[in-house]
């Protein structure tokens, strides 16, 4: 199974999705796409098994992923503080494969429903991931 994990900024939540993903999905191929050159540095070292930066590379990685992981903004043009492009979005809302997107209330978007830390909501992730590999 190819997981493709998208995160921006600072990279702090794409690494922590490689690293639970890497720890409890060792078959899986990890994936790690930045929009930026730290979020993708962050998440190389945090384990991925290939990695690139950027627009194009998001958009060519959504046509093979199985699942793509990352926070709710990858599907909304203009968040992550602009770094997700209109190209961006539509890549990760057309692709092919299951979506799970980690909802996180920033960039001026609250997410009705979501409360408790973000690493419970990062093992839930994690846990439905692990379910979909079971059932393929």
């Amino acid at each position: 199974m190819k997981i493709l994990v998208i995160d921006g900024q600072g990279g702090r939540l794409g690494k922590t999705l490689v690293e639970k993903l890497h720890a409890g999905i060792p078959q899986a191929e990890l994936i790690a796409i930045g929009t930026n050159t730290i979020a993708t540095e962050v998440m190389r070292k945090a384990g991925a098994s290939r990695c690139a930066t950027g627009e194009n590379a998001v958009c060519v990685a959504c046509r093979t992923a199985d699942v793509i992981m990352g926070p709710l903004g990858i599907i909304a043009a203009d968040s992550l503080m602009g770094e997700i492009s209109p190209r961006m979005a539509n890549a990760v809302a057309s692709a092919p494969g299951y979506r799970v997107l980690i909802p996180m209330n920033l960039c001026d978007t609250y997410v009705a429903g979501v409360s408790g830390p973000a690493s419970d909501i990062v093992a839930n992730a994690i846990e439905h991931v692990q379910r979909l590999m079971q059932e393929s």
